[in-house]
């Protein structure tokens, strides 16, 4: 037995409105129109295909092609209005489902990356996703020199190589603050990378910081805290390193988490500098080349274009102000955690 159609209701009725309106020579009224637009939004939220539903009207247009009076411009006419109508309400229903879908997908990740919601809720809404928040996660976050958002060119450039090169393989990639955000299980770093690789490309040079991998919902907002905070530190320290791993410094948050302390210690070591003729911020430069090249004088001279001499002139000036010679094992520790710590509390700029 023969399926019945489930718009045979509607393929009849439009049968009779093609015959009539066709006949007469009129067209087809906002009432018609109307119905027609509703029957194809109806027809899209059942999951009829665009391509069925213009068949089945040329069809039926076909088999009960009007007689005389009516002319093939008018019974034509009358079709193309109507399956105008029907394709416009399909197309709304359409852009309505795909807006419903990019709000919950959005609501999904904010409660995601911030921590919010059930625990278990949350795992069942990211199996819609791809995530299994069973196992562990890692997310890497990008920054270049503007602010992306979905939709954009640069995240959509990004996203389209990465699942070109993986496919769907439980990654989920997004927009958050501005920034680029791709979120992958935590053993396929290959993933990660691939992305840092895409979004220093498409972002004309930026920087991508990568978390650590963590289990479960909380693990997912944990690495993405990481990540975040890595890019926070990049911009204090001046790195500019295209990609920078969280668990390669782990150290700078130790630094910072007694925050008291490290600003106790800047200005108990680094104070004094403000006392100087020149400005504090030229001997935390010279203080900052110095131990990023190893303590190498010849080469720290080179760096800041100066002759070795002047360099040796400016260490021993900061060594008379502060008490403490970077030249000095005894002292290049101390003075080296005091010049991280002010960089990263923003001193002499943020008084502490």
């Amino acid at each position: 037995m023969t399926a019945r159609n489930p718009h045979s209701r509607h393929l009849a009725g439009y049968a009779a409105l093609l015959a009539d309106a066709a006949t007469t020579g009129r067209r087809l009224s906002r009432t018609e129109l109307d119905t027609l637009r509703g029957f194809g939004e109806q027809a899209a939220t059942e999951g009829t295909t665009l391509r069925q539903l213009v068949a089945q009207h040329l069809q039926i247009t076909q088999s009960s092609w009007p007689g005389p009076p009516a002319t093939p411009a008018d019974v034509m006419a009358v079709a193309a209005q109507a399956i105008d109508a029907m394709a416009e309400g399909y197309d709304h229903a359409q852009h309505f489902a795909v807006r419903q879908q990019e709000a919950a997908r959005r609501e999904f990740i904010d409660d995601l990356l911030h921590g919010r919601s059930n625990l278990g809720r949350l795992a069942e809404r990211a199996e819609r996703f791809g995530l299994r928040l069973s196992y562990a996660h890692a997310v890497a976050a990008a920054q270049g020199p503007d602010s992306y958002a979905e939709g954009d060119d640069v995240p959509r450039r990004v996203e389209r190589a990465v699942i070109g090169r993986f496919g769907e393989r439980q990654i989920l990639l997004t927009t958050k603050e501005g920034r680029l955000i791709c979120i992958a299980p935590g053993d396929q770093q290959d993933v990660l990378t691939y992305f840092a690789k895409q979004a220093h490309a498409a972002t004309d040079g930026g920087q991508t910081a990568i978390g650590r991998s963590h289990r479960g919902a909380g693990g997912v907002v944990h690495s993405y805290e990481e990540a975040l905070n890595t890019l926070d530190i990049a911009v204090r320290l001046a790195m500019d390193a295209p990609v920078l791993h969280a668990a390669d410094l782990l150290v700078y948050p130790v630094l910072t988490r007694d925050r008291q302390a490290m600003a106790d210690l800047v200005r108990t070591t680094l104070g004094p500098l403000l006392q100087a003729r020149s400005s504090p911020e030229s001997s935390l430069t010279t203080l900052t080349t110095y131990f990023d090249t190893g303590c190498n004088a010849t080469e720290t001279a080179r760096q800041l274009s100066l002759s070795v001499r002047a360099l040796t002139y400016r260490l021993e000036r900061i060594h008379q102000l502060t008490g403490s010679d970077p030249t000095h094992p005894r002292n290049r520790y101390t003075l080296q955690t005091a010049v991280i710590g002010a960089r990263l509390l923003n001193w002499p700029t943020q008084s502490l």
